[in-house]
């Protein structure tokens, strides 16, 4: 696997563990994030790549510093 494709996966996992452990539907998070849930489905299954400006978005949906969210993705 290349570390592009490792860093989505890692991504994608960080990011449904968090809206998981919130309780929430991903309709809920691309909500609050104001993003399309099918993309959001997407990003979720390491199909899509968000970019910066999408990954601040989900950070602040989830009321986290976009440096924490990073920040678990390299723990992960």
């Amino acid at each position: 696997m290349s570390a592009m494709s490792d860093s989505i996966q890692r991504f994608s996992t960080v990011l449904r563990q968090l809206r998981e452990a919130r309780g929430w539907s991903q309709e809920q998070l691309a909500e609050r994030a104001d993003l399309n849930r099918s993309y959001l489905g997407e990003v979720e299954r390491g199909h899509a790549i968000p970019s910066l400006a999408t990954v601040s978005k989900l950070a602040g949906a989830l009321e986290i510093r976009l440096s924490s969210l990073i920040a678990q993705c390299e723990r992960c």
